[in-house]
């Protein structure tokens, strides 16, 4: 919270389910039902994400969202509140859990501060750039060095590049691909992928480490559902291959992710050629990362092969 504040200069508050373990869902939904009504917040972060926010959403007040729009920041399981406020209408920013991204480490990582401050505070434009190194997990919560420590860092590779050499712009939907399975399959997206029309896919891959074949299952029901051909580009974020427990050599983590990269833009271009493809953005899941707009306009540049996020 102290880095919160120092970093942004607002005042954070904590909701009676910030710290609770185990809290219900409709206790946490009253939390964001009340954070929404209440004038003075005026923006509304996650501090973890988890696998079932899913039965949060029911209890959610719309009215109240609709009254006050505000900026919302989370990842992972918070994906089901960013496509709850897409549904609304309201623009939110994937990336931010404060508990993954604020307080770990020795410090906040420089692009998390820039995206975190325009989303909060500039509105500005920003270019994604990639910040040369990347963890996939940090130190566990329970070691006191964690709060002193990042996670190990390894170099990053170049982003790939795929489809024509085009520049598109346009609002962009998507978040954790286990995650939007989930609300797909709870029927939870009330619209035709009409909606979709010209926008830019974000998706990205959680801690459960799928294999790249279940990866591009979802990918490929995306594809039946009409999405993949409705967007006009696709942003890959770099995904976790290690965790706590399982930690591959340098060697293989590299193959996973271009198993996982492969058959992703595979089954993308089956469905739509014409999309422009980025693969290996930092946001989702690794660290450090970008906070990206959900709903609000990103520019991917295939000829300049350049990403701008417009966080107004």
């Amino acid at each position: 919270m102290r880095r919160l504040a120092d970093l942004t200069g607002l005042v954070p508050v904590e909701y009676p389910t910030t710290r609770q373990v185990g809290a219900s869902a409709a206790a946490r939904a009253a939390d964001i039902n009340a954070a929404f009504a209440d004038p003075q917040v005026r923006g509304i972060l996650a501090v973890i994400g988890g696998d079932d926010q899913i039965t949060v959403i029911p209890h959610l007040d719309a009215d109240l969202a609709r009254a006050d729009p505000k900026p919302f920041l989370g990842t992972s399981d918070n994906t089901n509140l960013h496509h709850w406020l897409w549904g609304l209408g309201i623009a939110s920013f994937y990336g931010g859990s404060s508990q993954v991204h604020l307080g770990p480490g020795p410090a906040v990582d420089d692009i998390h501060v820039r995206s975190l401050r325009a989303a909060l505070l500039t509105g500005e434009q920003l270019e994604i750039t990639d910040p040369g190194e990347s963890e996939d997990i940090g130190i566990d919560w329970a070691d006191p060095q964690a709060l002193k420590s990042f996670g190990e860092r390894e170099p990053t590779e170049p982003w790939s590049w795929y489809g024509p050499p085009r520049a598109v712009t346009g609002p962009t939907w998507g978040g954790c691909l286990e995650v939007i399975q989930w609300i797909l399959t709870a029927g939870r997206f009330p619209f035709s992928p009409e909606a979709l029309h010209g926008g830019v896919l974000i998706i990205e891959t959680s801690e459960e480490l799928l294999p790249a074949r279940e990866v591009g299952w979802i990918v490929r029901s995306l594809g039946e559902r009409g999405f993949l051909s409705a967007v006009d580009a696709v942003l890959v974020a770099r995904p976790p291959v290690s965790d706590h427990t399982r930690r591959p050599p340098a060697a293989d983590r590299a193959r996973l992710r271009e198993q996982q990269r492969d058959t992703v833009v595979d089954v993308v271009t089956r469905y739509n050629p014409e999309a422009v493809v980025c693969v290996g953005v930092p946001f989702g899941h690794t660290r450090p990362q970008w906070i990206l707009p959900h709903g609000g306009p990103i520019t991917v540049d295939g000829v300049e092969r350049r990403i701008f996020a417009d966080y107004r």
